[in-house]
């Protein structure tokens, strides 16, 4: 049996993708667009998006979701909820789900990234149901306690998200803040929210319902019982599934208009929804000016 062949396939639905689905349906393309989890992908995770254009006074990230989901559907753009688990390339590309095998002649990629694993802290098996490293599992929980790892942008907003109806506290590894400066006022005017730095989580323990931490800062070591734990310490482009042979010629294939990196992937520090979307619409246009030309 003959294996069916797509013109372009888009891997994720986060911003970055969703842009792109967008702007390739408008051009008259039928985007195959495949997304592992969730649309709308590390925004939902967002407290408050203040600089995407068009929300004077912000918008919660959960909502701005809802409404790129309702414009997929005003357009058309269906999405296949399923895992790529490989990407080959050999005159098409190949692309192997955990459903289903199919070709595409173009690939963007808008996988976003994963998150950074904590070094030298061991989570024993009856404790990982209660540490997380997104906030969005537990954003509907009121009356904790939650202990945040991190020191920038996301642990910041984490923070402020939860401490609506819980207490928060926010361990800095180090002396040095990484957040926006208008995150760490209002962090500082929040007294649901403790921050505390030069302080090390070393040590995760299931305590009954609840967690036991051991944690050492300037005064030494004590302990810090929380309900749940978010480690917020960076996250890493989520590009597992790329076949050797894609990671070998891939400079060759961006360059030739072939395959696209777009949003979180690549972006690095610059992981910003407005970024992400331009990225989407860009690679878009590009592909379809592509196609024109054949």
């Amino acid at each position: 049996m003959k294996m069916p062949v797509v013109d372009v396939a888009v891997i994720g639905a986060g911003p970055a993708g969703i842009a792109a689905a967008i702007q390739l349906k408008r051009f008259g393309l039928e985007p195959a667009v495949i997304e592992r989890e969730r649309i709308g992908g590390l925004l939902v995770n967002a407290n408050l998006v203040e600089n995407y254009p068009g929300f004077p006074s912000g918008i919660r990230g959960v909502d701005l979701v809802r409404l790129f989901e309702a414009q997929l559907q005003r357009v058309g753009v269906r999405v296949s909820f399923e895992e790529v688990v490989a990407l080959d390339y050999a005159e098409t590309f190949v692309l192997k789900t955990s459903r289903r095998e199919f070709g595409a002649r173009s690939v963007v990629i808008a996988t976003g990234t994963r998150p950074r694993s904590p070094e030298g802290i061991e989570i024993p098996a009856n404790a990982k149901a209660r540490v997380f490293f997104e906030v969005h599992p537990i954003a509907e929980v009121a009356g904790k306690t939650v202990a945040i790892v991190g020191a920038g942008d996301a642990a910041f907003d984490y923070a402020l998200n939860l401490s609506r109806r819980n207490d928060v506290v926010l361990l800095n590894r180090t002396v040095r803040r990484r957040c926006l400066p208008l995150l760490w006022e209002r962090v500082q005017r929040t007294s649901r929210i403790v921050y505390k730095e030069d302080t090390i989580l070393s040590a995760v323990h299931a305590a009954g319902e609840r967690l036991r931490l051991i944690v050492t800062g300037r005064g030494g070591a004590w302990e810090l019982e929380a309900d749940y734990v978010i480690f917020a310490i960076g996250r890493i482009p989520c590009l597992d599934f790329l076949s050797e042979r894609i990671k070998a010629q891939i400079d060759r294939l961006e360059g030739e208009g072939m395959l696209y990196r777009i949003g979180d992937v690549k972006n690095g520090l610059y992981r910003q929804t407005a970024i992400a979307v331009g990225d989407g619409i860009r690679a878009a246009m590009s592909i379809c000016e592509r196609f024109g030309d054949h």
